[in-house]
């Protein structure tokens, strides 16, 4: 049965989408079957990954989630042979509308992957980058959430109106609903606003912020121009690295193995830890 986590968080300019699709081909390169699934309608993951759009016009997320056509019919395979994609487009805007007179709409995205959990290890799911029907469908699918959080202070502000929508959730939609970590992106270890940030979350959040950290990296925004991840496109480079350590940190806490097993999989000599990046606030 597949593990379904969503990337999240309202604010948009953060790195979900860079996060959603680098995660899942790193999970993919990690010999897991992977589904990223764009619930964005601005389809930037799929793009990403150099989908044309005219290829899924008429079979993407929105017939699926719309019971037009089945998932598996809606899933696109990538240049990595175990990373799938089930794509979007503008359609997705008119499917919340639909969405809203239709019985149970919060758990359509839900009712939908049952058919296909079986057939993936990880389903990553892309929302969109507010706290609307079709990111509530994405949470009360998801096992757990994931929250890129880029280090500076309007950031943290809008943290805590995803975590009151969680609670919401777990109340009534998705009890098993947990919180898989929070990530910090767009790291720089020259910005003192950074450091500060990221201290402030580390007091509050202690336990939940990942160890890997994001940094700011060119090759990062250079990869989606060419429709390529990160791991293609220039794997030597520290968005790469960080990207792996993130999966490596995923798998270990998924299926609680021995570090050296998740290394031994990746096939990384080294891998940068949080620790790496000397976020400290005495500096």
């Amino acid at each position: 049965m597949a593990k379904i986590i969503a990337i999240a968080n309202q604010k948009g300019g953060v790195g979900k989408t860079t996060t959603s699709v680098n995660l899942s081909a790193c999970l993919a390169a990690a010999e897991k079957r992977t589904l990223l699934m764009d619930l964005d309608p601005q389809g930037n993951a799929s793009s990403c990954l150099g989908l044309d759009k005219n290829v899924f016009a008429k079979a993407n997320v929105y017939h699926a989630l719309i019971n037009e056509e089945s998932f598996e019919s809606c899933t696109y395979k990538t240049e990595l042979p175990l990373l799938e994609i089930c794509p979007s487009n503008n359609d997705l805007v008119g499917a919340e509308l639909e969405l809203v007179h239709m019985f149970a709409r919060e758990s359509k995205l839900k009712n939908a992957l049952e058919t296909i959990n079986d057939k993936y290890d990880y389903i990553i799911i892309d929302c969109a980058p507010s706290l609307n029907l079709l990111t509530v469908n994405a949470l009360t699918a998801a096992h757990s959430y994931l929250v890129p959080m880029q280090t500076e202070y309007l950031a943290m502000e809008g943290l805590s109106q995803l975590l009151n929508t969680v609670r919401l959730i777990r109340a009534s939609l998705n009890p098993r609903l947990v919180l898989e970590g929070i990530l910090l992106t767009m790291y720089d270890s020259r910005n003192n606003l950074c450091k500060l940030v990221a201290n402030d979350l580390m007091a509050h959040f202690k336990d939940d912020i990942l160890k890997s950290v994001i940094p700011r990296n060119v090759k990062l925004s250079e990869c989606t121009s060419f429709g390529k991840p990160i791991i293609l496109y220039d794997i030597t480079s520290k968005g790469s690295e960080a990207y792996l350590s993130l999966a490596r940190e995923i798998i270990l806490k998924s299926e609680k193995k021995p570090e050296t097993e998740a290394h031994a999989k990746l096939a990384l000599a080294q891998i940068p830890k949080f620790e790496d990046y000397q976020i400290n606030s005495q500096e």
